[in-house]
């Protein structure tokens, strides 16, 4: 009888994983509708005086999305200066609601991957995931490894769906 050998796993097929290098840490809003005079007013001297004693660490780890559910008119300063305070609290933060954060963290987290790796190579974006990644990522993913692989295909290496080739110089 013959020794069994997996083809794929000796191929040069690079398989990427998403859920492998996609971040899991707690999303959360920071609102600054909580901290509006009568639910519509900011008062810039008690709204320092709240950032100063608030405890920051409640956003250790976290991502952290800036916004006013409020239908109020708030100065972009008062933003920025949230921001100040997150900055180096958070995991990470921007300014906007949930969905906003999202598009952030996949811009941040795919903007770390090592494109050289998969110069002239073949990539299946695995498709199976137990992580939910949102359909932006995929996307995303696709507009930056396109002009490095020599093919790109979404699935299992076993089984996949090809999306791109590239042509014959």
């Amino acid at each position: 009888m013959s020794e069994l050998i997996n083809r794929v796993a000796a191929s040069a097929i690079v398989s990427l994983n998403m859920e492998e290098f996609y971040p899991q840490e707690e999303r959360v809003q920071f609102d600054l509708a909580d901290y509006l005079f009568q639910g519509f007013v900011l008062r810039e001297k008690e709204f320092r005086a709240a950032l100063k004693v608030l405890d920051w660490n409640q956003f250790a780890g976290k991502w952290v999305a800036v916004t006013c559910s409020a239908d109020a008119i708030v100065p972009t300063w008062a933003y920025m200066l949230v921001c100040t305070y997150l900055e180096g609290a958070a995991k990470g933060y921007c300014v906007g609601d949930l969905e906003a954060l999202e598009q952030y963290i996949v811009e941040d987290t795919l903007s770390k991957l090592p494109l050289e790796s998969f110069k002239d190579r073949s990539v299946v974006v695995k498709g199976c995931s137990k992580v939910a990644i949102p359909l932006y990522a995929y996307g995303r993913l696709v507009s930056l490894i396109q002009g490095e692989a020599k093919s790109l295909m979404f699935g299992e290496p076993c089984s996949t769906v090809p999306l791109y080739k590239k042509g014959k110089p």
